[in-house]
């Protein structure tokens, strides 16, 4: 009876001290964590405009990111009317969980890159679904609302070689750069993901081989998620949006 009632108390002390231990090392590296994640966020924001960067956004350090952030990007936050909400940061808004929300209440961040010479590129945030999970992307449109800058796309758990391809392989985001997402009549059509390869380079890119699912998967979202922001977009065309000149403290 002894021994067991040794084995139970050194089981409970142990198991209290590793539950402290896990607890303090939580809480002790949270806001580093927090941190961390702010920069990875923020730096795949900057991999839709990477072409458009004197410095290779995956190289660059993480106090570079951040300074391209608070110096050269502005944050808008719009309803899906195309209204600005004030008082909000872009970066505050959580795609996943706007995901989840009626369709008609979701917020939508907007992040505007200013470059040197005065160009503006407008950084679109989009989301969907893939074969297994979700996937996301930041689409860079330029100062015509029609032309695709750049782009970037990450995923939850798409397969390695196969529907992972699109965050794994440059090649597949490189080719959205260029394209247009309206027609020559102005008509919105987005970018297509083509099975089988691109026929129109304006308006498609080529498809992924063996990840179909994941490929319409990226055109949907896209089709969808770009279409989110034409309210504000036409505004700021015909002159009636709000001013993007300053940064939401």
């Amino acid at each position: 009876m002894e021994r067991t009632g040794y084995v139970v108390l050194f089981t409970l002390g142990m198991t209290v001290l590793v539950a402290l231990l896990l607890s303090a090392l939580f809480y002790g590296t949270k806001e580093q964590a927090a941190i961390n994640e702010d920069v990875f966020n923020k730096r795949a924001i900057l991999g839709a405009i990477s072409d458009h960067i004197d410095t290779n956004v995956k190289s660059m350090s993480d106090a570079d990111v951040l300074g391209i952030f608070n110096d050269q990007i502005e944050q808008v936050v719009l309803d899906m009317d195309g209204a600005v909400v004030d008082g909000v940061k872009a970066e505050k808004i959580d795609m996943a969980k706007e995901k989840k929300k009626p369709e008609a209440t979701r917020k939508l961040p907007l992040y505007v890159y200013n470059k040197a010479d005065g160009e503006k590129f407008y950084i679109v945030s989009v989301r969907g679904s893939g074969l297994w999970d979700e996937i996301w992307g930041n689409i860079a449109i330029g100062s015509d609302f029609s032309t695709v800058a750049g782009a970037s796309f990450d995923h939850k758990g798409e397969t390695p070689g196969l529907g992972a391809e699109i965050k794994d392989n440059p090649v597949f985001s490189r080719n959205f750069k260029g394209t247009k997402i309206y027609d020559d009549a102005g008509n919105y059509t987005s970018v297509r993901v083509r099975k089988g390869g691109a026929k129109d380079k304006m308006h498609e890119v080529d498809g992924i081989s063996g990840a179909t699912v994941t490929a319409d998967g990226v055109a949907e979202m896209l089709y969808r998620g770009i279409k989110y922001y034409q309210p504000y977009f036409e505004k700021l065309k015909s002159g009636k949006g709000k001013p993007i000149g300053m940064l939401v403290e």
